[in-house]
């Protein structure tokens, strides 16, 4: 029996793409997050954060050691959370570019969900 509070899916092959680039170690801490966010009823901020001002994005946020991982979202109809690109963080802000790419595949979805 499942407890999901939500689904998580991958929108075209971006978020993909950037899993399959990372070590094993890194794969499966972004697994164990993701199973996470679909399971908690309440996801702390360690796990996943809104991004202010950047339209309704949400930032899975991975760590493994010292490495930081970041992994765009958003939600769609309340519950289906749909991953994106993602990318590792070396500094303390996110690289606007990366934002910017990040809202025009969430521009991309919502044009092909019409």
């Amino acid at each position: 029996m499942s407890n999901k509070q939500r689904t998580v899916i991958f929108y075209k092959d971006y978020f993909e793409s950037f899993y399959l680039k990372q070590a094993e170690k890194v794969q499966k801490k972004i697994v164990w997050t993701l199973s996470l966010i679909e399971e908690l009823k309440v996801i702390p901020e360690t796990y996943l954060k809104h991004l202010k001002g950047a339209e309704g994005l949400y930032e899975v946020r991975v760590q493994v050691g010292s490495n930081i991982f970041r992994i765009f979202c958003f939600f769609d109809m309340g519950q289906l959370v749909v991953l994106m690109n993602g990318f590792q963080k070396k500094t303390q802000k996110t690289p606007k570019n990366v934002i910017y790419k990040a809202l025009k595949i969430k521009k991309e979805y919502e044009q092909e969900r019409k």
